[in-house]
């Protein structure tokens, strides 16, 4: 009998693929509309919109939309929706935060208290970095704790930090992705990965799947994997794909972790500037080129943006072999770009809508491979999207 997340799974299958045409193109890509004629009438609500309305639009997709009738904002709300944090308890003694960010340690904090080992569970941390993660989860729970991380750089700095703060906490050097990592997945132990990446959770799933162990994962960057398109975990997962057509690539899958709420402001006004400048060297590579196709533009390092829009469309042209006109209207073409950001900000709130639900089928897609495999799995959330919008929480015991 279908389990409550395998229902869940199949709701959010069947709105995720009803909804593609419109939230699976990149309105940045596209100069006019970019699901054409496909919702009359939904382009023309969105451009209206005013900017205060876009950006609480961006931070609460859900709340009093003006696409609820012309999409499924309640049914996408309702498959969303997933058992909050419990009541916050007193924050940890801050010397234990030594040597971590503020908002790291805040996180840590929040999802530490939701690791749970049973009485006789060695407790491991499956990419720990320095082990931050692993010297709270012993401090917590009065116990050894290993942390396995590939870099030695980092394994000499945890070992240091877990020395000089007297705790029994070992950095194993291991790269996860070796088959001989299955070996910390026995049964007996509880692994926590806090933010692992893709195919670096995907193998913990499946080595817990396969060997026994349990675990608390919140999983991120499920777009970093070596595949092109998206193989569900599940056996439940794969047979919805199928059934409602849904096929996702990479790009689609980055798509689940672009919320940027947390983001400070001064990091989202360097964000806007260089979209805004990324869009104005569309429209002139476009006219260079003589060809009406996105051409995509390097990231930049917060820092490194070139002083105004003329050095930036250089560095572009530059990057991807584009001869530049001998006299652009370079002020022109800066106003063209603020321009369609505010239109593409406006487009893009259809792919916010369905944000949350993809990377929710995401989540649900791992619960249900360990429900397949005999574990009890709870998914919920750990800590409020105003620390980090990755809050997801999945945490699995195997059956007795």
């Amino acid at each position: 009998m279908p389990s409550e997340a395998a229902d869940r799974l199949a709701t959010l299958t069947r709105l995720l693929a009803e909804g593609r045409p419109l939230w699976q193109p990149l309105p940045f890509r596209h100069p006019g509309i970019p699901w054409g004629d496909a919702a009359p009438g939904l382009a023309e609500t969105l451009l209206a919109l005013r900017d205060a309305e876009v950006e609480r639009l961006q931070a609460t997709p859900f709340d009093a939309s003006p696409l609820t009738g012309r999409l499924p904002v309640a049914a996408l709300a309702e498959a969303v929706a997933l058992p909050e944090p419990a009541e916050t308890a007193a924050a940890l003694p801050p010397a234990w935060g030594e040597g971590i960010g503020a908002r790291k340690w805040r996180q840590i904090q929040a999802f530490a208290r939701c690791v749970s080992p049973g009485p006789d569970a060695s407790l491991v941390e499956w990419c720990a970095g320095k082990g931050h993660l692993s010297r709270t989860l012993a401090r917590l729970h009065g116990g050894p704790v290993t942390g396995l991380e590939h870099d030695p750089a980092l394994c000499e700095a945890g070992h240091a930090l877990a020395e000089r703060q007297g705790l029994a906490v070992r950095l194993a050097r291991q790269d996860v992705m070796d088959e001989r990592a299955a070996a910390w997945l026995a049964p007996g132990r509880h692994v926590a990965a806090l933010h692992a990446c893709g195919d670096l959770h995907a193998r913990l799933l499946e080595g817990a799947a396969a060997h026994g162990a349990a675990l608390t994962l919140a999983p991120c960057c499920y777009h970093r994997t070596a595949a092109e398109r998206y193989r569900a975990l599940s056996r439940r997962g794969r047979a919805l794909m199928a059934e409602h057509g849904l096929a996702l690539s990479r790009e689609d899958l980055a798509m689940a972790v672009q919320e940027t709420v947390t983001a400070p402001r001064g990091v989202r006004r360097h964000r806007a500037r260089a979209n805004a400048w990324r869009l104005g060297f569309d429209r002139l590579q476009r006219e260079a080129r003589g060809r009406d196709d996105y051409l995509p533009v390097p990231s930049l390092a917060y820092g490194r943006l070139p002083e105004d829009f003329e050095g930036f469309c250089r560095w572009a042209a530059e990057r991807k072999g584009v001869t530049l006109p001998p006299a652009p209207d370079w002020a022109g073409l800066e106003a063209e770009g603020w321009r369609r950001l505010a239109e593409v900000s406006r487009l893009e709130l259809v792919r916010h809508l369905y944000r949350r639900p993809l990377e929710v089928w995401l989540a649900l897609d791992r619960v249900c491979r360990l429900e397949e495999a005999g574990h009890r799995v709870r998914l919920g959330t750990f800590c409020e999207r105003d620390l980090t919008p990755r809050n997801l929480l999945i945490a699995a015991t195997p059956a007795a």
